[in-house]
């Protein structure tokens, strides 16, 4: 059996500048390395430990509904986990994101916010509240 090192969630963007100044000029997603050639422009950001989220169609409602209130999110959604999710929701929102819900705490007992962001990407953004 392989072992799998690292996780990267690749993400076309129609607007690179911008996804690229949203995600990493204003979330703070550290630059890792960055390629330009004929055939476009790539940049690789750094966004802490990665996991993979697998999740059945009725957990991915109720979560939905915990955060939101409704169905909103379609088969992939990218979820970070930030210091202050207040604070990186108004700052995300300032810098052109649609918060779809404000931070929400939720019954696992921390602090969730969804946008909607640059490259068509849904985000919650969650802030572990502790025991």
């Amino acid at each position: 059996m392989t072992g799998v090192r690292e996780l990267r969630l690749v993400v076309t963007a129609a607007d690179y500048d911008e996804a690229l100044r949203f995600y990493r000029d204003v979330l703070g997603l550290e630059q890792r390395a960055a390629f330009a050639s004929d055939g476009g422009r790539v940049t690789i950001l750094e966004a802490g430990r990665a996991t993979l989220e697998i999740t059945d169609p009725p957990h991915a409602e109720f979560i939905d509904q915990v955060e939101v209130g409704s169905r909103v999110a379609g088969h992939i959604r990218v979820a970070f986990e930030v210091d202050d999710s207040e604070r990186t929701t108004r700052e995300l929102a300032a810098a052109g994101a649609e918060v779809i819900a404000e931070p929400t705490r939720t019954p696992w007992n921390s602090l969730n916010a969804r946008l909607r962001a640059p490259a068509g990407l849904q985000l919650t953004l969650f802030q572990e509240l502790g025991e």
